[in-house]
């Protein structure tokens, strides 16, 4: 699976503007699944999925990865064909991209709260005792913060360049004492603040 692709046709951007596609994706982002499971998941007609599962597969958002034979019926493993997906800059003239955006972001959300709520005791668990985040365990934050585009486009850049060193750090083998980390990172630009200002002393 790749990390990234680049979605270069509206017919791939229409595809992921559907709510229960990019949430189809997602969870086949996570490891391959069947039409069967799937249709477990979502308690939907295999019909149904089998449908979605067409549709991204026509566009290069998914393949199948493997085959099984059980009880004599073939079953197709389908999995993502990225980590992520990002939108050729020669699209968004042409095409309104915001509401194909905002779907995945919801998504995305919606995949976070599957892994919360899946995540073993000790992970949410801290005994240092420490009032500082920065020591914790676990981080669970959000943030309103006044910047200039550039200065936050220049952040974000020193950023990934932060995250990638973390996952360096492991590769190509993790220790045999490695734990499995999930990070969901949102940042946008917003119209109003939902956080009392700070009142600083004059």
């Amino acid at each position: 699976m790749k990390d990234i692709k680049l979605l270069t046709t509206h017919e791939q951007l229409k595809a992921l503007a559907d709510p229960f596609r990019a949430d189809l994706l997602l969870r086949l982002m996570e490891k391959p699944k069947t039409g069967q499971q799937l249709s477990e998941v979502f308690n939907l007609s295999r019909a149904r999925i089998h449908y979605h599962l067409k549709e991204l597969e026509k566009n290069d958002l998914i393949e199948i990865v493997h085959k099984e034979e059980k009880n004599g019926i073939v079953q197709k493993f389908y999995q993502a064909m990225a980590r992520g997906f990002v939108p050729d800059q020669s699209l968004i003239p042409y095409s309104d991209m915001t509401e194909t955006v905002r779907q995945m972001m919801v998504s995305m959300l919606e995949q976070s709260k599957r892994r919360i709520l899946a995540a073993p005791e000790e992970s949410l668990q801290d005994e240092s005792g420490s009032k500082d985040p920065a020591a914790w365990k676990y981080r669970s934050s959000a943030y309103e913060i006044h910047a200039k585009e550039e200065d936050f486009l220049a952040w974000q850049n020193k950023f990934s360049k932060l995250m990638e060193e973390l996952a360096e750090i492991q590769r190509p083998d993790p220790s045999p004492e490695a734990k499995l980390y999930y990070f969901h990172i949102l940042g946008l630009q917003v119209e109003e603040g939902s956080y009392e200002p700070e009142k600083r002393d004059s």
